[in-house]
């Protein structure tokens, strides 16, 4: 592969994550130092399947590590899916003759990324997704920025939580992960926190600790819930209900995923992109790029797939004991 890859492909797919710039730009110049030509394909799967594809040199990734988003947009793609589409879009892969295939997403975009691998495209998958869901990775690109700005939200909503004496139920992201959920609801000294992996939401039981903080003097109640549990306006709702307390919902949404990107994310994003080029460059394909016990390493991509992810336990128990 070392002599044939003269052409890498870059896309970002799924949903975007603060950072992906990033890895872009990394991808770009770190190919261009090592004379690979690049093409930038737009809007993710669907992108190349429409053929928006265009030349990117260094210029073309200026001023963009700063900004969240991704400059090379996004798309869900549900025709990928079939195998109609996994095999046009590998001929126009050919077509163009793009050599390697840098896709930035989630499991999904792997996913896709796997089957361009079966049908002879060399692919690099680089984790861009700010639920921390991948198992073969100890960070994803995104994830730190997404949690800072739910914990700057959710801190100035418990100053009007105080002064209004309420409950505030904060929905924070996370459909099927509740990492944005465990950090957001430690760093932000939440009472209740509410977890897809740990759902055993006992209404009487939270009921009951809101009711019994607030005879100790409790001003007020935070409860950090995660996407994947979900109905706070209505939890709102019954906890006002039930024990007389104002309780108010606030769904975060998709503000966590905007904004500008932390250092962490700018910086694990440039690494990773590289890395992925890196690769390449060495004769790799099908593989996914990870951070792990501190270090920059690959993994297989089936075997990244078949990993299964759990919330960290330690952590998870330090969360109960702060609450009380």
């Amino acid at each position: 592969m070392k002599k044939e890859m003269k052409t890498i492909g870059v896309l970002t797919s799924g949903g975007d994550a603060p950072g992906m710039n990033a890895a872009v730009r990394a991808v770009v110049r770190t190919a261009i130092c090592k004379g690979i030509r690049v093409k930038g394909i737009m809007h993710g799967y669907s992108g190349l399947l429409n053929e928006e594809i265009e030349d990117m040199d260094a210029r073309s990734v200026s001023d963009t590590i700063s900004r969240g988003g991704t400059i090379l947009y996004t798309a869900r793609c549900e025709e990928f899916k079939q195998e109609e589409y996994q095999d046009k879009a590998a001929e126009i892969c050919k077509k163009h003759e793009i050599d390697g295939l840098v896709v930035i997403g989630g499991d999904g975009s792997f996913r896709g990324a796997q089957t361009l691998a079966t049908r002879g495209i060399n692919t690099i998958g680089v984790p861009g997704t700010i639920d921390l869901d991948i198992a073969c990775t100890d960070y994803t690109i995104g994830f730190d920025t997404a949690v800072n700005t739910a914990v700057e939200a959710i801190d100035r909503i418990r100053d009007t939580s105080t002064s209004h004496e309420r409950v505030s139920v904060i929905e924070v992201m996370g459909r099927h992960a509740g990492y944005i959920a465990l950090w957001c609801g430690i760093a932000n000294g939440a009472e209740d926190i509410l977890l897809p992996e740990k759902h055993n939401y006992d209404a009487d039981k939270l009921m009951k600790h809101i009711v019994d903080n607030r005879k100790q003097g409790k001003r007020h109640h935070i409860i950090v819930n995660a996407e994947g549990i979900g109905h706070s306006e209505e939890m709102a709702k019954r906890i006002q209900e039930e024990t007389g307390i104002a309780a108010r919902a606030t769904i975060l949404g998709h503000i966590q995923r905007g904004g500008n990107p932390t250092a962490t994310d700018r910086v694990r994003g440039s690494v990773m992109g590289a890395f992925a080029v890196d690769l390449f460059c060495e004769g790799k394909s099908n593989r996914v790029v990870a951070y792990k016990d501190g270090k920059y390493v690959d993994f297989d991509m089936e075997e990244a797939l078949a990993m299964k992810k759990d919330l960290p336990e330690y952590v998870y128990q330090v969360s109960r004991y702060l609450t009380i």
